[in-house]
């Protein structure tokens, strides 16, 4: 497995990391178990870089890999996140980006994970009543005070990130960026290129489209993420479908999985991307970390554009609800 650099400080890590949303139940329930089980295939594939979040099943994610680490911090480099509040009861949420608020969750989180410092903290989602500018002062006070090693936002806009950089060092922005998700391209990706930000794609294989076997929306489990994404009801999924059918015949042709393909393509589209993709299983985190090893070539990107031209998904990436609190720029 090859490394990238994710912090300002030269630190690097696997270039394809995992995402740890699905330990929290994201698109459906899971155990302890289960999730060790791919934590330890991760350090087998070489996948040192864990991605998670205070809200993911509210703190489920964090304690799992908390039970996994004991204390040690030698095993991965983490990233947690804060700045969303999600009521218990009704899943509301809304956003919080105070000094007060942050310092809070980040304890929080570290209790969980039985750690004394986290390697990146990223905002989750912008609170938009605190500019940004004092935002990252309460971040940078942290870094100070070792609380967190590097500093990160979640979904926003090449002229906030610009904004951020101006008060001190961004270590890495996270949006989704896939096949079928390629907003990130309309600025984002390359302002990060241009301030020396990395950029971290989350859901870079589809939500589970790229996958070996397409999901089925009518076999998802109560509260998967995926049940109100326009992308999976008709008839956008069919014509999803459609497309991907012929991604998926083009893997094959080249003796790889959609998976490990689709990866491959998104760290092709620049040294400073690290995906992320999420998964609770070993074997398709196998799949996803065998994007690291393929050898890309320009005829094949140009191969897929050809077979998924940017624009070709149908349906929006998220329901009005889960829309809230990503900031647009197009």
């Amino acid at each position: 497995m090859k490394a990238r650099r994710i912090l300002e400080s030269g630190r690097t890590v696997s270039e394809v990391g995992l995402g740890c949303w699905s330990f929290g139940g994201a698109y459906g329930p899971t155990t302890e178990s289960e999730a060790h089980d791919t934590l330890a295939a991760a350090r087998d594939l070489g996948v040192n870089f864990l991605d998670t979040a205070n809200v993911y099943g509210m703190g489920q994610s964090e304690k799992i890999i908390g039970s996994y680490l004991k204390g040690r911090t030698d095993l991965f480099t983490i990233a947690t996140k804060g700045g969303i509040c999600r009521d218990p009861d009704t899943g509301q949420r809304s956003f919080n980006n105070s000094a007060t608020h942050l310092r809070a969750e980040l304890e929080a989180s570290l209790t969980r994970l039985g750690i004394e410092h986290v390697d990146l903290y990223y905002i989750h989602r912008r609170d938009q009543s605190i500019p940004v500018e004092d935002v990252m002062g309460t971040l940078l006070d942290l870094k100070a005070e070792g609380k967190i090693g590097g500093i990160g936002f979640s979904e926003i806009a090449p002229a906030t990130l610009r904004r951020a950089v101006s008060v001190g060092p961004v270590d890495a922005v996270q949006s989704e960026y896939s096949l079928w998700t390629r907003q990130p391209e309309l600025g984002l990706i390359q302002t990060c290129a241009e301030l020396g930000v990395a950029f971290v794609p989350f859901s870079p294989v589809g939500r589970g489209m790229f996958t070996r076997t397409a999901p089925d929306p009518a076999q998802f489990a109560k509260g998967d993420f995926r049940i109100p994404n326009p992308r999976f009801h008709e008839p956008h999924f069919s014509h999803n479908l459609t497309s991907i059918a012929v991604f998926r015949q083009l893997a094959q042709d080249l003796s790889c999985t959609p998976a490990a393909l689709a990866i491959a393509w998104c760290l092709a589209k620049g040294p400073h991307l690290i995906p992320i993709p999420g998964t609770r299983k070993a074997s398709h985190l196998a799949d996803c970390a065998a994007g690291s090893n393929f050898a890309m070539t320009n005829e094949i990107m140009q191969a897929i554009e050809q077979v998924l031209p940017i624009g070709w998904a149908h349906g929006d990436r998220y329901s009005t609800e889960q829309r809230i609190g990503v900031e647009g720029y197009c």
